[in-house]
């Protein structure tokens, strides 16, 4: 007997038995202005060279289906709350009834009986701010169908936008591509629907919530210690701080793509959140001061490397290094050049750069000099753009009158000679 003749009677019996409990799935209506779905869907990306998975956040409205994309590169609790407040400011409302969840773990902390669930309480201040409710699918593969809409928006836009493998220089630039799909996904059809997903959207903006008046944070906040290296580690990852920090505590803002870094209340270092684990984000300026007296350090710095990388240390400054190291020696050309780079904290960087090849024209690798010269050019392009901005303008009849004589003296003469 063949194995389809088994598996035909094996079916039967078992509907005869009443085990074959198969899901029928019900259709539902989704009213405009009411329901969303939010999920994320892991695809491979190129950033910067290197072949990295990613995860695309997706908030999808139930009615209409107009759907926002956002990669980020985990799916941590700052990129779960991120993906929602970036994504309510470009569908310009919150969807007045619920948004659908897996049981992600930056939303529920435990699973409960039934549909019950302990959620997190970032995530419930979330809620609170925005005014939504939550809807929890089943637990594993029986809840898919719970939140059909956006798991299937995951595959389509993984096959229409994300095939071949993207590739862009910074994450950054990936999303910019990401919502310009969007833009274009607004003016397809789902099925057989007669409007296109960008005027169902449109009809629907009118029924959402309004956006809160106030922001919500959607980073999180940590205390970190600075180590010996003037780091400090952040999700296994390093990034720099101003040196004389070292030792001491600072308070972090950890976002979905960015790092603030305060020292009682003042902003000392902003950084790119890396990709990556175990890397190094150094800033050159934070290590100026200890490179100032060890200037024997600096050719190997990491700093410098990772400065030369991202274009902060210019061919300018390279031909000043050069040049002040033939005139004063390796030490006290290394001491010039870093006087020259502390001028970035206060000059603009095209006056520095001004600076220098007004120095180098004469023949001096002094940071002094420099100083002057930037403060210069900074003084005339301002004075330029400011007497641009307040000239003023002249009549087009005036401009094109016949020149006045000029004035003289004559008739004063004659008073002055009748007085004699």
């Amino acid at each position: 007997m063949a194995e389809s003749t088994i598996r035909a009677l094996v079916h039967d019996l078992k509907i005869e038995i009443g085990t074959d409990r198969r899901l029928v799935v019900v259709p539902q209506t989704h009213e405009p202005g009411r329901d969303a779905e939010v999920d994320f869907g892991d695809f491979v990306a190129v950033i910067g060279g290197e072949r990295l998975t990613l995860h695309m956040f997706v908030m999808r409205l139930s009615n209409s289906g107009r759907s926002v994309h956002i990669a980020y590169g985990n799916m941590a609790t700052e990129a779960f709350l991120d993906g929602h407040v970036r994504a309510f400011d470009v569908l310009g409302g919150v969807p007045a009834g619920k948004i659908s969840y897996d049981n992600l773990k930056p939303a529920v902390l435990r699973v409960m009986l039934g549909r019950e669930r302990l959620e997190h309480p970032r995530f419930i201040a979330l809620r609170s701010h925005f005014g939504f409710d939550s809807f929890f699918c089943e637990p594993g593969i029986d809840g898919a169908h719970e939140k059909g809409g956006v798991e299937g928006e995951i595959g389509r836009f993984r096959r229409l936008h994300l095939t071949p493998v993207p590739q862009a220089a910074s994450l950054k630039e990936l999303n910019e591509r990401l919502a310009a799909a969007d833009a274009k996904d607004n003016h397809r059809r789902i099925a057989a629907r007669v409007e296109t997903v960008g005027e169902a959207a449109a009809r629907e903006a009118v029924l959402l919530n309004p956006l809160p008046g106030n922001v919500f944070e959607a980073s999180t906040a940590l205390s970190c210690r600075v180590d010996a290296k003037a780091r400090i580690c952040v999700r296994q990852s390093y990034y720099s701080v101003p040196a004389g920090l070292a030792g001491k505590r600072v308070d972090v803002a950890l976002g979905a793509d960015r790092i603030a870094v305060r020292h009682a209340g003042v902003l000392i270092a902003r950084h790119t959140r890396s990709l990556h684990k175990g890397t190094e984000d150094l800033q050159l300026d934070h290590y100026l001061e200890v490179l100032k007296h060890r200037p024997g350090a600096f050719g190997g710095a990491t700093a410098l490397v990772a400065a030369r990388a991202a274009g902060a240390f210019t061919d300018g400054h390279q031909r000043f290094w050069d040049t002040a190291r033939r005139q004063l020696g390796d030490r006290d050309g290394t001491k010039a050049l870093i006087g020259v780079l502390l001028l970035h904290r206060t000059l603009p960087t095209g006056g520095v750069l001004a600076g220098i090849d007004a120095a180098l024209a004469a023949g001096r690798c002094d940071p002094d000099l420099v100083a002057v010269e930037a403060r210069r050019h900074h003084d005339t392009t301002r004075s330029v753009n400011t007497a641009a901005l307040t000239a003023p303008r002249v009549p087009a009849a005036i401009s094109r009158a016949e020149p006045r004589p000029m004035p003289t003296l004559d008739e004063y003469d004659e008073l002055l000679g009748a007085r004699a």
